[in-house]
């Protein structure tokens, strides 16, 4: 059966820099002490007023295809995963589509929020094994999150930033390497502890909801610190169980970067080294962070034909999603 494999990786970060010392200034105290101690948070980039999800996209895209070097007329789908759309209604995929030229190119958003990357990934290597008409798949997370931020919430505004990383997938014939396993798994009865809650079907943005922010993204109640290392944990254990692994085995891991605490402590359960967990905290980019992360290690050359990685993605609703690759 063919396999998809990972041709190439991008990666596009906005070029406005938002300092912790802005926070400071914004509400009068020292915050700066407090996200570099507890999240290794040192600044973030924001989208400009003239930049958005698609913008962001688009740019980590081409990039992607730059180095597959291929065209976009190449690509047969585009999937694009955020919780940050352009518009409700068209998909950002179809923006980028057009953008891009890729005239030959299927097109949908996937949104299962900072799990979006991997689960897309998944998707698209499903898409590239099931049919034949299927040989080049664009897969983007982007996130534009400061489009959403009520910047009178200490609790969401210091935390986030924007972003896009992207993979072209290719199909591979007769190779062991490329897509192994995976697995996707929700918690729906955490839907309602954080998202952002107006101008969907439920409820339309009315100037009532406006005053409220609930149009913007909330936490409303805090979600057990144990979680994802609990999840992380046991989805590490079944891709092993799956490909006939031991943890020690996989030389990369890239998790949903929201608390870098919890990718220690899941590696400190697997007794592996931190530094498999290759991370990129400059800001939280929810569905962006994981290819972003993959990125910046491709660039820094430790990845390696031959390596194991294991793709691990949490988000809102809850959603959880894995995915082993050989590189």
């Amino acid at each position: 059966m063919p396999r998809a494999a990972i041709l190439s990786v991008g990666a596009f970060a906005p070029e406005k820099v938002v300092p912790n010392s802005y926070f400071n200034e914004l509400y009068g105290e020292d915050v700066d002490n407090w996200l570099r101690q507890n999240v290794e948070i040192y600044e973030r980039r924001w989208c400009s007023d003239s930049e958005s999800t698609a913008f962001l996209a688009e740019k980590a895209a081409r990039q992607a295809l730059e180095r597959a070097g291929i065209e976009a007329a190449d690509l047969d789908l585009i999937i694009i995963a955020t919780d940050t759309p352009e518009f409700i209604s068209p998909s950002t995929a179809a923006v980028v589509q057009y953008r891009l030229g890729a005239k030959n190119a299927g097109t949908f958003d996937l949104n299962t929020a900072c799990a979006g990357f991997v689960t897309a990934l998944d998707t698209g290597a499903k898409y590239i094994a099931a049919d034949a008409n299927y040989r080049h798949v664009l897969v983007v997370g982007a996130y534009a999150m400061s489009k959403f931020l009520n910047l009178a919430d200490k609790k969401t505004a210091t935390l986030f930033a924007d972003g896009a990383g992207a993979v072209v997938l290719a199909k591979k014939e007769n190779e062991n390497g490329g897509f192994l396993a995976s697995q996707l798994i929700s918690k729906g009865e955490y839907y309602d502890w954080m998202g952002i809650y107006a101008g969907g079907a439920h409820e339309p943005t009315t100037a009532e909801v406006l005053d409220r922010h609930d149009h913007q993204l909330k936490f409303v109640k805090k979600f057990p610190k144990e979680l994802n290392p609990d999840m992380w944990t046991g989805m590490i254990g079944n891709l092993c169980q799956r490909i006939q692994i031991q943890p020690s085995d996989v030389d990369h891991f890239f998790i949903t970067q929201i608390n870098i605490n919890s990718i220690r402590e899941t590696m400190n359960r697997l007794n592996l080294p931190s530094e498999k967990a290759h991370t990129v905290m400059h800001g939280y980019t929810g569905s962006a962070c994981i290819p972003m992360a993959l990125n910046d290690a491709h660039e820094k050359g430790k990845l390696k034909k031959g390596d194991l990685v294991f793709f691990l993605g949490s988000g809102g609703g809850l959603a959880f999603a894995s995915a082993a690759f050989r590189w």
